[in-house]
């Protein structure tokens, strides 16, 4: 029965995406639609599968345990249908705001799981709570996500659209992590909509309905799933509004409104003690500190909520979420495939240094990609010592880095002058 349930909605799925208008808009064919979407549920079916075998090493409870939570949630839906409709806006805590940015014992913290577990409840009242027929209609609405962002740099990066579709596509952390059955695909998504939304609102001087919505839908998932990135990205979009009535001062209206954003980080507590940030990053630290048993956990110097503390801890911050795992941290698989991404990654870098080229449409969009991916970055490095959760957590903002770095390489500068290295060899 699974397996005829997964086929027909298959066949659905794939039918649907090749005659959905924003899909269309890509300019991609509709077997490379297709080839897509499968591509994400495979991606997603072997995530399930290291869930099952590999999960205690590699740290994939998770995605089963919200799929048997789903279960009991859809059971709810029948049993009790008006727990199931309003549980979600139940706060055991009573901590109501306070506890926004809280690690543990809150409702905001607790609503990113159960908002996750609510989705998969409706989705397996059409599949029967099966984990694999769920994985279908995951993909559908997380390719909403990619397929935005190569919208948006196709237009900022004309000419270069298989670079760009190879960027978004395959880089191998963020296709793992965004297809499986957990938050980053919505996540990713969240982020897209939002860039998607601004960039050709600012673009076309007009903000419509699809695109208010769009930028509502993107900072809602964001808000309820992983609600420390709302803080984060918002000065980015600020900046990114402020810098596009000014394009020429770009870069200088961004630095400037980052160096304000800092002070006001260390000290809008002094204004309102709800709004502790330096706090609840300790607070957040701690808690990561208190979970044991995890195989990829690094020593970490605890932080303090004072503006000398993080300073000295940034170089570590950096470290941990920009230059690992390395080979010295494998210790399975996926550390093994992280490990040889980073590494693929930083020989990007120097391609893009060594044969950089000009050619893109807004110098604005990429200032927000680079300070939001860095404050993303750098929270994450002050916050997270565990390996495995970085690169989780790190693999939303990679192609934000990615796609930029690939579409100014030069490759046809770079073909000639290896094709010229080959011959100068040969001839000695």
């Amino acid at each position: 029965m699974e397996y005829l349930l997964f086929v027909a909605w298959l066949v659905i799925f794939a039918w649907l995406i090749t005659k959905t208008k924003f899909f269309i808009n890509t300019g991609l064919t509709k077997p490379q639609l297709i080839i897509i979407f499968l591509l994400k549920v495979m991606v997603g079916i072997f995530y399930g599968w290291i869930g099952i075998y590999y999960g205690g090493m590699a740290q994939m409870q998770d995605t089963w345990a919200y799929h048997f939570n789903s279960i009991q949630e859809y059971q709810l839906l029948f049993n009790n249908p008006h727990e199931y409709f309003t549980n979600l806006f139940n706060d055991p805590y009573d901590t109501g705001v306070g506890g926004f940015l809280a690690g543990s014992d809150s409702y905001w913290n607790d609503l990113k799981g159960n908002v996750f577990v609510k989705l998969l409840s409706i989705f397996n009242v059409f599949s029967f709570g099966h984990y694999y027929v769920n994985i279908i209609f995951y993909s559908f609405i997380t390719l909403y996500g990619p397929l935005a962002l190569f919208r948006v740099m196709t237009d900022v990066f004309p000419g270069k659209r298989l670079s760009i579709l190879l960027a978004t596509i395959l880089i191998p952390s963020f296709l793992y992590w965004t297809s499986g059955l957990h938050k980053e695909g919505l996540i990713f998504t969240g982020i897209s909509l939002v860039i998607y939304a601004i960039y050709f609102g600012l673009k076309e001087k007009r903000f419509g309905i699809i695109r208010i919505l769009s930028l509502l839908i993107g900072l809602l998932l964001l808000l309820v799933l992983r609600n420390f990135i709302i803080v984060i990205i918002i000065p980015a979009i600020v900046a990114w509004l402020v810098a596009n009535r000014n394009p020429k001062y770009g870069l200088a209206i961004f630095g400037s409104l980052y160096l304000l954003y800092i002070i006001l980080f260390f000290t809008i507590r002094y204004i309102s003690p709800q709004l502790d940030f330096p706090q609840a990053v300790v607070n957040k630290q701690q808690d990561f500190i208190n979970i044991k048993g995890g195989n990829s956990t690094v020593p970490t110097r605890e932080l303090e909520p004072t503006a000398i503390s993080f300073l000295k801890n940034t170089p570590q911050a950096i470290n941990i979420s920009i230059l690992r795992p390395n080979p010295g941290d494998v210790r399975h698989i996926l550390s093994l495939a992280a490990a040889l991404e980073l590494t693929a990654l930083f020989f990007l870098f120097a391609l893009f240094i060594l044969f950089r080229s000009n050619g893109y449409e807004s110098k604005n969009l990429i200032y927000f990609c680079l300070f939001f991916s860095f404050s993303l970055l750098l929270a994450i490095g002050f916050s997270v010592n565990n390996l495995g959760a970085i690169v989780r957590y790190r693999s939303v903002i990679i192609p934000l880095l990615v796609i930029p770095m690939a579409a100014l390489i030069d490759w046809k500068r770079l073909a000639k002058a290896f094709s010229q290295n080959i011959k100068n060899k040969n001839n000695t």
